[in-house]
C-alpha cells in the first residue's frame, strides 16, 4: 500500500495555477506585438535618437521672417564631391572620360603602399593574388551562403581592359555588391592600390617579353 502524500495546504494550488497562467502572459504581448502591424511607434526604451523632432520638406518655422523651415544653401557652399579642383586625380575622369593613365608618377614606393593597402581592405575578398579566392569568400562558400556573390577576379578580360580611372571609380564609389572605400581609403592610397592591381594583372599575363633580357635563360 503507498503512502499517502501531505496534502498541500489550501489555497497553494490556486496560487500555482494563477502564477503559472501570468507567467504565461508576457511571452504571449511579445508574439502579438511581433505579428501586429501598428500605426504608431512601440515602445522604444532607448530611442537613440530614432525619433526625433524635425521639420517637413515645406513645413513652415517661426524662426525665420520668411517663416520657411526649408532654407536656401549658405553662399559658397559646395555639393560633396564637388570641391575637387582635380577631376583626374580626385575622380578619375579626363575630359569627362575614365582615365587611361595615372595622376602621379608609380614609383617604387607608391607599389609597396598599394600592396599594404590591398592585402588590408582588398584581398580578405579577392585574395592576394587578385583571382577572387581571399578568406572571406572561401567562408561563405564553405557556409554555403545562398545570397554570397563570388568577388571578381581581376584577371578577366574585362577587368584588365578597365581604364584605371574606373577602377579608381569602383573602389570609391562600390559597384554592385561591393561597399565603397572612398571614405576609409584616402585619394593617394586608392590610385596606389589600382596600380598595385595593374602589377597583379601583369603578374598573371606577363610574357618572356617582359623579362629583363639578362634574366630569360633562367627562365627558359
Amino acid at each position: 500500500m503507498m503512502p499517502k502524500l501531505p496534502e498541500l495546504p489550501k489555497g497553494v494550488m490556486p496560487a500555482l495555477v494563477l502564477l503559472t497562467t501570468l507567467a504565461l502572459v508576457p511571452p504571449l504581448l511579445i508574439a502579438k506585438a511581433r505579428s501586429t502591424q501598428f500605426r504608431e511607434p512601440r515602445v522604444h526604451l532607448i530611442p537613440d535618437m530614432d525619433h526625433q523632432f524635425k521639420y517637413r520638406t515645406q513645413a513652415e518655422n517661426a524662426l525665420f521672417a520668411d517663416g520657411r523651415a526649408m532654407r536656401l544653401p549658405v553662399e559658397g557652399t559646395v555639393a560633396r564631391g564637388e570641391l575637387a579642383d582635380d577631376s583626374h586625380r580626385e575622380r578619375g575622369k579626363v575630359n569627362g572620360q575614365w582615365a587611361t593613365q595615372f595622376p602621379m608618377p608609380v614609383t617604387q614606393e607608391v607599389m609597396q603602399r598599394g600592396q599594404e593597402r590591398y592585402n588590408i581592405y582588398c584581398a580578405p575578398c579577392h585574395g592576394l593574388d587578385g583571382l577572387g579566392r581571399g578568406s572571406v569568400a572561401l567562408r561563405a562558400e564553405t557556409l554555403q551562403e545562398a545570397k554570397w556573390i563570388p568577388p571578381t577576379s581581376f584577371h578577366t578580360d574585362i577587368v584588365r581592359d578597365r581604364e584605371v580611372g574606373n577602377l579608381y571609380n569602383t573602389i570609391t564609389n562600390g559597384i554592385r555588391n561591393m561597399p565603397a572605400y572612398g571614405s576609409q581609403v584616402p585619394v593617394d592610397d586608392r590610385w596606389a592600390i589600382v596600380a598595385y592591381v595593374r602589377a597583379l594583372q601583369r603578374s598573371q599575363g606577363a610574357s618572356i617579353d617582359d623579362v629583363p633580357a639578362d634574366r630569360r635563360g633562367a627562365l627558359r
